[in-house]
């Protein structure tokens, strides 16, 4: 608790492209790809693997959430927020994105359920005093370096109780192979890069973060549909 972490350069920098991409480029996109509405193949593919994503997620946490705090870091257009909702628990739901975030509440109430979301524009490395019994952040964190993924996790770590179910970019040879491909499409047609990151020099980087000494990891899952790799870990306090 209280805990600051200063945002390096990298993450400042990512941030920034992270904004431009979502508020700009890709909220329209993104807006349907969160909705029933038809998409085109490669969209239809990300939005089965974020769904079969988020359903793992939600498979960790208790069925019963009543009375429960939960921070959603990067909470996009607020699917997984309103799911925790509707088990009970009073959710905080951040995301850096203004135009996903007044999206998320135009299609959601405050009340839902036996619930709560409370949706916010805010920045996964600026402290507060709120603490939670359980973070999620789910692809929020693909994007950023692996030191300044560390840095995110550990001030999380700081403000959780419980857990913190997030996921990474697995580095595969074909995701590498798709990612060094990407390079070639014109910059505007380009959502900001992965960082691929290995489950072992994930876990070697957890062990020498002091502020997620106090957790360890726990379940993982991975899911490849088309166009959508991830892979979700479990950090539970030890």
């Amino acid at each position: 608790p209280g805990v600051r972490i200063m945002p390096t350069l990298t993450y400042l920098e990512r941030r920034k492209e992270l904004e431009t991409y979502f508020d700009r480029t890709a909220v329209d996109a993104w807006a349907r790809l969160t909705t029933n509405e038809p998409v085109g193949r490669v969209r239809a593919t990300v939005r089965q693997g974020r769904d079969e994503m988020r359903a793992n997620l939600l498979a960790w946490l208790p069925a019963d959430l009543d009375g429960v705090r939960v921070l959603d870091a990067g909470c996009g257009t607020g699917a997984l927020a309103v799911d925790l909702a509707m088990r009970g628990a009073d959710v905080l739901a951040v995301d850096l994105s203004p135009k996903l975030v007044e999206l998320a509440r135009q299609r959601y109430p405050s009340r839902i359920g036996r619930g709560s979301v409370d949706f916010r524009v805010g920045d996964m490395l600026r402290p507060g005093k709120e603490r939670f019994d359980h973070a999620v952040a789910m692809d929020s964190l693909i994007h950023y370096d692996a030191q300044d993924m560390m840095k995110a996790l550990a001030l999380m770590a700081g403000q959780v109780e419980r857990s913190i179910a997030f996921t990474f970019t697995p580095r595969t040879p074909l995701l590498v192979a798709m990612h060094t491909a990407g390079r070639f499409f014109p910059k505007s047609d380009r959502s900001p890069s992965l960082r691929p990151l290995g489950d072992q020099a994930l876990r070697r980087l957890m062990n020498c973060e002091d502020g997620l000494s106090h957790m360890q990891p726990a379940r993982t899952a991975y899911v490849s549909r088309g166009f959508y790799m991830s892979q979700a870990m479990e950090l539970v306090t030890k």
